[in-house]
Order: C-alpha cells, then structure tokens, then sequence
C-alpha cells in the first residue's frame, strides 16, 4: 500500500459497433431492424490498474480435496486425543485410588492391631485384678472358716475333756490324793503354817494318800464344802495356791483357745 490515492472507478462508453460483422451479428440485426442495440457497460475488457487491489481467482487442482474432510480429520484427531488422554488421566485416578484404599487398608489394619493388643493388654490387667480380688476374698472366706471350723473342733474337744473329767472324778475320786501332792508341791519351800482345804468327802482319801506329803511339809487339812470335789486350795503365809477343778480347767481350755468355763452340774 503507498501513500497516493486511489482513482475512482470511472463509467466508460461502451465502444461503437463494428461493421464488418457477419450474418446475424449486431451489424446485420442493426442495418436490418434500423436500429442497433447498445453494449451493456460492463461488457468490456477493465485494465489492472482500475481494479485495485482485487486478485484474479484461480482454480485449484481436481482431486486435490477441500478443506473440510482435513478439518474434520483433524477435529476427529483431536477427539482421538483426547479420548487417549482422558483414558490415560481415568486409569492414572483408578490407580491412585486404588493404592489409596490399599494404604488406607493397611493403616486401618495396623490401628486395629494396635487396638486390640492394648484391648487385650487391659482386658488381662482388669481380668488379673478382678481373679486377685476374688481370690484375695475366698482366701479370706477360707480364713474365717477354718478359724470357725477350729473353733468349733475346740469347743467340741472341750465339751468332751469336761465330760470325761466329770466321770473321771466320779469313778475315781481317789485322783484328788494326786491333785493335793501336786499343789504341795508347788507350794515354796521356804513357806509356813500351810493349810490344805478340801471338800469334807475327799478329806479321808487325802489324809490316806497323801499323809507322807502333809507330815514333810508339816500342813493341816481342813475341810471346805464350798470346794468342788476333786480340788483343793492351799494357803501359806507366802500366799494361796488355787488348785480347784474350775481354776485347773480354765486354765487348760485356755492353752486350747477356748473360754468354755467349768460347770458346777454333774456330768453323772
């Protein structure tokens, strides 16, 4: 493009008519009819340069193809494409998820390892306790029982002694002699005025078995009936030896862990 202007397209005159024309051409029509008939004023030749910037056309090769089918194998390249692409991006996604789930399995897995070791770690403690607890408590149980059991052997075993003391001394009351040989015995040596006293009916039994005793410690024998038969008491200026049958048997169901006292009734 340059800088002076374009000329404006200008309306030629059409040119004259020829005359040499044949037979039935616009001169023979126009000297036949009078009158010949003007050109269009387009139909003539228009020079290059009136025509500016317009380009001649020109046809291109037979066979050669358009331009349509190359856009459509083109757009159908394209579809192609990315058809490829969204397979490739969907299969990419699956194994994303699918290794996804797989870690999550795996995490989800080892927690629920992890649970149930520490579930079994406080279900053992709970449970140790809990058979601690139950055992401490039977031991306890066994305990009570078998203080309840020996108890009541005890009373049992002092309940018989007591009824197999009673008929010993109906039997034989002559075992009151060894009862007041044993209490002279104890008696200090160093002691005086000693008096032995007795229920009335064991006086004759001691004065005739134990007569050496009495003569050695030089002892009197009185009578007692507030004594139970089969005991005797001792008094000295160093002081009283008990050794009645109710004191003795105290103190024997003592040792045995039992407070059963002695009765006054005859066993009898």
């Amino acid at each position: 493009m340059s800088g002076t202007p374009k000329s404006p397209l200008r309306n030629v005159p059409p040119p004259p008519a020829r005359s040499g024309a044949g037979p039935g051409g616009p001169a023979s029509q126009g000297s036949q009819g009078g009158s010949s008939k003007p050109a269009g004023p387009y139909a003539r030749f228009i020079p290059r340069e009136e025509l500016g910037a317009v380009a001649s056309w020109r046809p291109g090769t037979f066979g050669a193809g358009t331009s349509a089918p190359t856009s459509d194998a083109a757009a159908a390249g394209g579809v192609g494409a990315d058809d490829a692409t969204a397979e490739a991006l969907r299969a990419r996604l699956d194994a994303e998820r699918s290794a996804m789930r797989q870690a999550g399995y795996q995490e989800g897995y080892r927690d629920g390892l992890a649970a149930l070791e520490n579930f079994k770690q406080h279900f053992a403690a709970q449970a140790t306790a809990q058979i601690g607890q139950l055992l401490d408590s039977l031991d306890a149980q066994w305990g009570a029982l078998d203080a309840r059991v020996a108890q009541t052997l005890v009373h049992c075993a002092v309940q018989l002694a007591q009824q197999v003391v009673r008929s010993e001394l109906v039997v034989r009351p002559e075992l009151v002699v060894r009862v007041a040989a044993d209490a002279l015995d104890a008696v200090m040596l160093s002691a005086r005025h000693i008096r032995v006293y007795a229920h009335p009916d064991d006086l004759p039994l001691i004065a005739e078995g134990a007569d050496d005793a009495l003569r050695a410690r030089g002892a009197r024998l009185l009578a007692d009936e507030t004594l139970e038969r089969g005991g005797v008491r001792v008094d000295s200026d160093a002081g009283t030896l008990d050794a009645r049958i109710a004191t003795r048997w105290a103190q024997a169901a003592a040792a045995l862990g039992s407070e059963l006292g002695w009765s006054a009734e005859s066993g009898s």
